[in-house]
């Protein structure tokens, strides 16, 4: 039995990105394209799934943002929130809610979250040095100051954390400081101040117990949490900023300051349940059985980098409620960089190299399932990947639409044209075509096996592998040869064809929704997708065969071709810093 059927509903999560720029394909590949195509898998087997997203609207890089282009926060986030929603659609990404940690419900949900901490004993005051500008009369959080990294010499990394090598360090660590604040170019000194801290060492031994219970999740998750389990310590969840979610206490110094946006965030999942309760069954309470039901299953999709507060500090904050459900896995992806054609080398993607892929654009420019395709075969599961303009050209073009789409349309067309656009009724099955009828209930199996252990590149690879084997049976069959002089034979190879496509179908509308709907109106079939309170197993029903005599729809070509030239040309584009 698959994991989610032990449990009565899954919740899936995804990293909330900031709402301050564009997401790009790093961000797609990272986090949001497996967890769509996970939640997607559990709506066709008709498991209750619910997937949850919104954007991430406080902390440093918007007030920053905000301060460069002269407008205010709110400005900043209601503009990429709008932006990155519409690019989520764009490429199918199916969330159940795209929620706000701008909104009150959130304010409300923070300090509950942080208030049982403090009463329980978690929370202390502590003094702590941090860099202060005399010219702007301000602490300088986190990305308000910028200097030499102490790890590993690159000159632009910010006050706690490097881009560059990704170490993380106290800020008195930072060399040659300077204040990263439009119109101030003072070097900062270090003061003294007040901010409040999670003793995350009080829960040092059930988080390890709770990691020790999970030995099948992924290596990076597990080395990268249990290293900071190892040496856990109070951390400042508290930030000198007006921005943000104040501090629900009776202190003159708490009304200057407020939670640290890793504090608040991952509270957003549960902020954004509740929001969905209201929203869609007009329950206050609808969200509780996905948090806090035994029989609820939690899954994270995030980026490596996210490992720590998935993994270790919000699970903590989890702990410290008391009653809720902590996550059954953490699914981080590696990185996704760019090659430099120049170069032939990976490259990090990087705002001041210009050479990120937005989703927008690259959405204006290409299909849904061409994107979707290309970033689930490169997908960076267990180490980084890079996205290749020709790679992705020759993988679309010679995987997809060549075995797939290819498969799909001759078999269709010539089913149609030949046999009344209905299922032929088939002759006596001979041992190739029993064969192959035989194997579909077991590749669709091996799909779905490897997307239920988020294996997602595999489970791709097992779709691609349907196809092929049903190239070499028709190219075998000769059906454009037997129409000719033995019908009952085509009639029974494209009965098997059909049966074929009709697997085909189901098993590619996790990665490429839109081909799938497309084809399944042409077979006249449903993809029974189910959703928070689960529906038929459309999963199982494709491996009930058509009826001969089905009526068949006008075939379509799937999968275009994306022409070389264009692509090319889009390369170069995105070569010049344009593709934004």
């Amino acid at each position: 039995m698959s994991k989610e059927g032990r449990f009565d509903r899954t919740l899936i999560t995804a990293a909330l990105p900031y709402a301050n720029g564009p997401i790009h394909l790093g961000h797609l590949a990272g986090a949001y394209l497996p967890g769509d195509v996970y939640a997607r898998y559990l709506r066709l087997k008709g498991h209750p799934v619910l997937y949850v997203c919104g954007s991430d609207e406080y902390g440093v890089p918007i007030t920053l943002t905000a301060l460069k282009e002269g407008v205010s926060p709110r400005d900043v986030i209601d503009r990429y929130h709008a932006a990155n929603d519409a690019a989520f659609r764009r490429v199918g990404v199916q969330f159940d809610i795209f929620g706000r940690t701008s909104w009150p419900i959130h304010t409300e949900t923070v300090q509950g979250f942080f208030r049982k901490l403090y009463d329980g004993g978690h929370i202390e005051k502590q003094e702590m040095e941090l860099w202060y500008s005399e010219q702007s009369d301000r602490f300088l959080p986190d990305r308000y100051v910028k200097g030499v990294c102490p790890k590993c010499g690159y000159e632009d990394a910010t006050g706690d954390e490097c881009e560059n090598c990704g170490a993380q360090y106290s800020p008195h660590d930072l060399i040659e400081p300077r204040a990263n604040i439009p119109g101030d170019s003072s070097r900062p000194i270090l003061r003294m101040t007040n901010h409040w801290f999670l003793r995350l060492q009080d829960f040092r031994e059930p988080l390890k117990a709770w990691l020790d219970s999970h030995p099948e999740w992924r290596a990076n998750t597990r080395g990268i949490a249990y290293a900071w389990v190892e040496d856990l310590r109070s951390r400042c969840i508290t930030r000198d900023t007006d921005w943000g979610v104040p501090i629900p206490l009776d202190d003159p110094e708490a009304a200057s300051k407020r939670f640290y946006v890793w504090f608040d965030n991952a509270i957003g999942y549960v902020t954004n349940t509740r929001q969905w309760g209201l929203d869609a069954k007009g329950d206050p309470e609808a969200w509780v059985p996905w948090w806090k039901d035994a029989g609820s299953r939690i899954v994270h999709f995030i980026g490596k980098d996210n490992i720590p507060f998935h993994a270790v500090l919000f699970p903590a904050y989890l702990m410290g409620q008391g009653d809720y459900t902590l996550a059954d896995n953490v699914v981080a992806n590696e990185y996704l960089n760019i090659l430099n054609r120049e170069t032939g080398k990976a490259e990090k993607g990087s705002k001041s190299k210009g050479n990120m892929i937005s989703v927008e654009w690259f959405a204006d420019r290409f299909s849904t399932d061409a994107i979707r395709y290309y970033l689930c075969a490169i997908m960076p599961e267990s180490r980084d990947a890079a996205f290749d303009w020709d790679e992705f050209m020759n993988r679309y073009n010679g995987e997809l639409c060549d075995v797939v789409g290819n498969f799909v349309h001759r078999s269709l067309t010539m089913t149609v044209k030949n046999f009344g656009a209905a299922v032929p009724t088939p002759g006596a099955l001979d041992a190739e075509d029993e064969a192959l009828l035989a194997s579909l209930p077991e590749q669709l199996d091996g799909v779905a096996g490897s997307l239920a252990q988020f294996r997602f590149r595999q489970g791709l690879e097992r779709f691609i592998e349907i196809g092929r084997r049903a190239n070499q049976y028709f190219d075998t069959k000769q059906p454009w040869v037997t129409r000719k002089t033995d019908l009952e034979r085509t009639a029974t190879t494209l009965y098997v064809c059909c049966q074929v496509v009709r697997a085909l179908c189901t098993a590619m509308a996790p990665f490429v929704p839109d081909g799938a709907s497309r084809l399944a109106k042409v077979l006249g079939v449903t993809l029974s997708e189910g959703g928070p309170d689960g529906g038929p197993d459309a999963w199982e029903e494709a491996k009930r065969p058509l009826a001969a005599g089905a009526p068949l729809g006008t075939p379509e070509v799937l999968f275009p071709k994306i022409d070389p030239d264009y692509a090319a040309e889009m390369a170069q584009l995105h070569a010049e810093g344009r593709a934004r």
